[in-house]
Formats: C-alpha cells, sequence, structure tokens
C-alpha cells in the first residue's frame, strides 16, 4: 500500500486498519472524580437509582447505522472510538456533548467505510487470502511474545476473527482506491510549479543553521549573588582550560556540563535561528567553525560555546521539491475523489443511520 492509499484509509477506516495497537488510555482511572471518604446519603442513592433505571439499557450488538443490509452496531462503533481518543489523547474527560460529537464522527467513518468495503468487493484482489495472511503476521512479528499479542488484542477488545476480518476489509478497501480511484488523481508539471511559487518562502527555503557544543555551568536564576559568582568562576576556569588545550572540549563537557547534552560532548546538532534563547544564538551565530565564544550568561546558567559547523542559508529547488510536491498534491486529490465517491456510493445506497 503506497502512502497515498494510507493517507485515505487512514482518515477514512480507521476502525479497520488500527484495530491492534499498543498505545496509552486517554483516560485513566486516577482522572475520574471519587471520594471515598463519606459515604453518599440516602437520598443520593436513591436519586442515582432512579436515574440507573431511566436510562436506558445498550448493548453492544445495537445497531447504531445500517448500510443496504449490513449492520454496523454499538461494539463496532465504541471500538473505533476509543482508538480515536487513544491516537489523539485528549487532556480531560470528554464532556457529554463532545462525546455525542465524536459518536456521530465515527459512525459517519464506519459508514464511509462499509460503502468502500462493498463497493470493493466488486473488485476483490484474487491472492486476498495470501494478502490477509501477510498482514496479520507482520502485525504479529510486532510482539515480542505471544502473550504480548494476545493482551494487545485484549486491550483493544478485539479476538482474532474479527482482526482478520477487519483486514480484510482494509486490503480490500485499499485495493479498490489503488485501482478505481487513486489513477484518476493525475498532477500537472503546470501544478506542481505553481504551488512551488506559491510556497517557497514557507516551504522550499533552508534558513542558515548551525552546528554547535556547549559547556553549561548551570545555575537557578533565583540563586544567591554568591552561587551565581561560583558558577561564573567555574565556567571561565573551564573557558581558560579550553583556550590552553589542556583538555579536548568533548572531554570538559562529558565531566562538567549540567546539560543533558553532556553526553554527547556537549554537541547540540544544527539548529536555525529561533531555536536558542538569543544571548546563546547571539554567540553561536557570530563564530566561525572551530571558534569558542567567552562565557555567555543565559537563564540556564553560563555556557562556553564552540561552533563545529556552519550551512548557509539556500533554496530548495523545483526538481529537487517535485517529486515530494507532487505526492503532495496527489493525496490531496485522492481524498477529494474518494469523499465524492462516497458520496455518490451513499446515494446509490440505502443508508440508516440509527445513532441517538
Amino acid at each position: 500500500m503506497n502512502r497515498v492509499q494510507k493517507v485515505v484509509v487512514t482518515a477514512l477506516c480507521a476502525a479497520l486498519i488500527l484495530a491492534v495497537q499498543q498505545t496509552t488510555p486517554a483516560v485513566s482511572a486516577e482522572t475520574q472524580p471519587t471520594d471515598q471518604k463519606s459515604a453518599p446519603s440516602q437520598q443520593a442513592a436513591d436519586t442515582g437509582a432512579q436515574k440507573q433505571a431511566e436510562t436506558p439499557k445498550t448493548s453492544p450488538d445495537d445497531p447504531v447505522a445500517k448500510v443496504g443490509k449490513a449492520v454496523i452496531t454499538r461494539g463496532e462503533m465504541a471500538r473505533a472510538e476509543t482508538i480515536l481518543l487513544k491516537q489523539n489523547q485528549p487532556k480531560q474527560p470528554l464532556t457529554a456533548e463532545q462525546t455525542k460529537q465524536v459518536e456521530d464522527y465515527v459512525v459517519e467513518q464506519l459508514i464511509a467505510a462499509e460503502l468502500l468495503y462493498q463497493a470493493g468487493l466488486k473488485v476483490e484482489p484474487k491472492d486476498l487470502d495470501k494478502q490477509v495472511a501477510e498482514k496479520l503476521a507482520q502485525g504479529r512479528s510486532r510482539f515480542a511474545t505471544k502473550e504480548e499479542y494476545e493482551n494487545a488484542l485484549k486491550t483493544q477488545d478485539i479476538d482474532e476473527k474479527q482482526l482478520t476480518d477487519y483486514t480484510r476489509k482494509e486490503i480490500i478497501v485499499n485495493n479498490l482506491i489503488e485501482k478505481e480511484i487513486a489513477p484518476k488523481a493525475q498532477v500537472s508539471d503546470e501544478e506542481i510549479k505553481k504551488f512551488y511559487d506559491e510556497n517557497r518562502d514557507r516551504y522550499f527555503s533552508k534558513p542558515e543553521q548551525v552546528r554547535a557544543s556547549h559547556i553549561l555551568i548551570g545555575v537557578d536564576q533565583k540563586a544567591d549573588d554568591e552561587a551565581k559568582k561560583k558558577a561564573k568562576e567555574k565556567a571561565e576556569a573551564l573557558l581558560k582550560e579550553v583556550k590552553e588545550g589542556k583538555k579536548d572540549f568533548a572531554e570538559l563537557a562529558k565531566a562538567n556540563s549540567s546539560c543533558p547534552s553532556s553526553a554527547q560532548g556537549g554537541d547540540l546538532g544544527f539548529f536555525g535561528k529561533g531555536q536558542m534563547v538569543a544571548p546563546f544564538e547571539q554567540a553561536a551565530f557570530a563564530l566561525k567553525p572551530g571558534e569558542v565564544s567567552g562565557v555567555v550568561e543565559t537563564q540556564f546558567g553560563y555556557h562556553i560555546v564552540k561552533l563545529t559547523d556552519k550551512k548557509p542559508a539556500e533554496n530548495v529547488s523545483l526538481e529537487e521539491a517535485k517529486p515530494k510536491i507532487a505526492e503532495f498534491l496527489k493525496n490531496q486529490k485522492v481524498q477529494t475523489l474518494v469523499t465524492d465517491y462516497i458520496n455518490e456510493l451513499r446515494s446509490k445506497n440505502q443508508v440508516e443511520k440509527l445513532l441517538k
């Protein structure tokens, strides 16, 4: 499956593609409001019982939508909703209104996926069983043990039969898009050039970058003058060692720097303007490769900066950018074509949304 198909199908069929993933719950038990210090009053208990009696009972087998004779169940909706929330990981529990919006969205995606699946059955690949087996084997290979794999299935509330069914549907939908839709998404050279010209500054220019290493003698901004003085004196003593060439800069960084980069000998890699605090940035960009700064003070403490490399600003040529632009524009066209295709399928098939 190429990237075009993956992008589209991931958007439309998350419940089918992402059935087995090792992800963390969006809402943990700790976020649920609890109060074990006092027992609820009888009145509260009676009110809760009344509300529970008023709440309609639901079952995972309850239909939430129908596409022709195919039924989409509440269980399928819940599973897809769980996967979606784990992907996005909301910072706090959803409100009732937000939950309803998520459910509506998920049901719409499941309807779209079912429409595509039913259409895909008409162009089903001949080696479907082989593809399904290979895809399942790839999924299992991501887990170190059979126990980990089975635990992942349990986490997603899915069994092997359901996973096999989802995988089969995924392959059928991918095949449909690849054969019937993607070939219609043609991108011309004129479109590529237009996109390049309109986005040259935004996407296709590389600003000047430098690569630097540093030794940081960290000190808290709220520290007293004496602590700051000692930190600065230590930085100055290390700078003297660097200037005299008594020890390698990387060795001094490993032994003295309080920055995590000390493990790499102080190497910070390449960075552009705006990525570091101003005093550090000004010092780094003012140096030539191989040069070492004086002691530079920032809110983190006192730095000794060594410039190791510099890349001048440059523009990415149209020829260099062309393959990625073509892929991006094709993705956009395929998504639009898939949406139009789903709308066409929906107009020709009986679709009933039953979610309350």
